[in-house]
């Protein structure tokens, strides 16, 4: 193989700009443990940020991977892509991964012995799991967040806002009137998420791409890449998929790199990162509050 590999699918110049958009994007086909090691921005260690939705090894029936490995083979691969990835990132690089219950425990102690710091531990929530009678149902997955230095990473809390419970439900004054630095009525989502558009990506959906069953709404990403990266960084995908972190990178003037292990589904994805989002912005001022807004009470008289 050559040093140096030719992404398969490519469009736009700045991969990195300091002083604005990025609007490069490179898709390489292959494994990604063959890949990385090949793409020279990775080699450099110059990605601002990971975003990593692996195979879950559920026996899913992708096109060409195979997803039922023997436990320990599914884990050395595992922990071989982490590596790849957290080499990849600058000093103030992050990561996150998308992984259900069976394999976050392993996930999270491989990232903290690699020195790597736990910022969040957040869970996706959506309704509709796949229905069983022996356990209760899955409705969940993991999405964790990692820096290298805690202290020196990108933070945009101010890009990922959204209207708090005392001001949409309970219409609390203090809220409109508090000094913690966020602007009034606001506050910064808390890290179960759900909400309008954060469904499973299914039926008529239209965010549905064909041939993907396990594809992740634009609004689960949408927020990791505005809170987490800056206009012009460098955001990798190992596992492309469907393309939504690229749709999304690219939509916000983040530059993208992915690695696809179909290059249907990277012809695909490509395809899709140039038609663009469609709801990237839809949940600007969400309200994620549970119950339906309160009535004041009146004023008691005497």
């Amino acid at each position: 193989m050559a040093d140096v590999l030719k992404p398969d699918f490519q469009r736009g110049r700045r991969l990195r700009s300091e002083a604005g958009k990025a609007d490069a994007v490179r898709v390489y086909v292959g494994d990604c443990r063959e890949t990385l090691p090949q793409i020279p921005q990775v080699k450099r260690g110059e990605v601002d940020l990971v975003f990593a939705d692996p195979p879950f090894n559920w026996a899913r029936a992708y096109d060409e991977w195979h997803d039922k490995m023997p436990r320990n083979d599914y884990l050395d691969f595992t922990y071989d892509w982490l590596d790849l990835c957290v080499g990849a990132l600058r000093d103030h690089g992050a990561i996150w991964v998308n992984i259900p219950d069976d394999t976050a425990a392993e996930i999270v102690l491989h990232l903290k012995q690699r020195g790597l710091h736990m910022i969040n531990w957040c869970v996706w929530h959506y309704r509709f799991g796949q229905n069983t009678t022996s356990r209760f149902i899955n409705s969940k997955v993991h999405a964790l967040y990692f820096a290298k230095d805690p202290k020196n990473r990108r933070w945009n809390a101010e890009d990922v806002l959204e209207t708090s419970d005392r001001a949409s439900t309970y219409f609390d004054p203090r809220t409109m009137d508090k000094r913690d630095g966020m602007p009034a009525g606001k506050r910064l989502p808390m890290d179960v998420w759900y909400g309008p558009y954060w469904g499973r990506i299914q039926g008529n959906n239209k965010e549905r791409r064909h041939g993907h069953d396990n594809q992740l709404p634009e609004v689960y990403l949408e927020r990791v890449l505005r809170a987490t990266s800056n206009l012009g960084d460098l955001v990798l995908d190992p596992f492309l998929g469907s393309g939504t972190t690229g749709v999304v990178a690219h939509a916000l003037g983040r530059g993208f790199i992915g690695t696809e292990f179909s290059e249907a589904n990277a012809r695909r994805s490509f395809e899709r990162i140039e038609d663009g989002p469609i709801r990237v912005g839809m949940s600007e001022d969400a309200v994620t509050a549970i119950h339906p807004p309160r009535r004041r009470r009146p004023a008691v008289t005497e």
